[in-house]
């Protein structure tokens, strides 16, 4: 690993699990950090190992969900600054070259930075339909960082300034509809229990319909997914489908636990 000063400046922190087949790739485009750490919440393949042969610190650790698994991971950094990515990211040449200045030139009262992603679907870079810049909050001077909250879409708190980068992570998202099904699948029922216990009002035909006309709005009026061509219309269609999933494991919910009342009261 590449070092700035012979201290510890800069930690990388990788969330895995079950991915032995990629993390080699989100390992090397970080050498340039003085330390990487690699946060394993549960793989039963070997992850841990790739890791620790590359010169990763890895800590199992399991417990809760994804913003647990980021405030475990910055619990263990040694870096002044850190930079969080997942194991189907990697970082572009020009990001890197663009962190390792600013962590020798940090901005005055800046907290973080958010970066573009380059989301890179059905082996495409898609351009429209909600894919780009997608900016995600991942580079922080580690004071800064309060800790990251939400179990699903977990998001940073954080003190300081928010400013942003040109140069993207390179995210190499889902390459088929088979894992894409899976992850939806996984993804939903938390999101439909979140919704629940958020005390969504019951779900009825025209709430399905709104929420599903308003993510066809923002991807195919609003951001225009059609101009990626095949594969933009596919995920666009699959959005909408996805949001569809979610509301409908809400309605499962809903109906299940309104039936478990009927039978206790009568």
């Amino acid at each position: 690993m590449g070092k700035i000063s012979n201290n510890i400046k800069l930690t990388g922190i990788i969330i895995a699990r079950d991915a032995e087949e990629r993390i080699s790739n989100c390992v090397k485009s970080l050498e340039f950090c003085d330390e990487i750490i690699v946060v394993d919440t549960g793989s039963i393949d070997k992850t841990t190992e790739v890791a620790k042969k590359l010169g990763c610190n890895v800590f199992k650790y399991s417990k809760g969900s994804f913003n647990d698994w980021r405030n475990f991971g910055q619990s263990k950094a040694k870096g002044i600054y850190i930079f969080y990515l997942d194991t189907d990211e990697e970082v572009s040449v020009k990001l890197k070259i663009d962190i390792l200045k600013l962590v020798k030139v940090w901005g005055e009262n800046v907290g973080c930075y958010a970066i573009p992603r380059k989301n890179i679907i059905l082996g495409k870079w898609l351009k429209h339909g909600g894919w780009y810049p997608d900016y995600v909050i991942r580079l922080f001077k580690k004071g800064s960082l309060i800790k990251w909250e939400n179990e699903l879409h977990e998001q940073p708190i954080y003190k300081g300034k928010l400013k942003y980068l040109e140069s993207a992570i390179v995210h190499h998202k889902e390459d088929n509809l088979g894992d894409m099904v899976k992850k939806t699948n996984k993804r939903s029922e938390i999101e439909g229990r979140l919704m629940f216990e958020a005390g969504h009002p019951p779900m009825t035909i025209p709430r399905f319909i709104s929420a599903m006309a308003r993510e066809f709005w923002f991807r195919f009026v609003k951001n225009l997914a059609f101009l990626d061509g095949g594969e933009g219309v596919i995920m666009g269609l699959y959005q909408v489908y996805s949001r569809f999933i979610s509301y409908a494991k809400l309605w499962e919910i809903q109906i299940t636990t309104q039936n478990s009342k009927l039978k206790t009261q009568n």
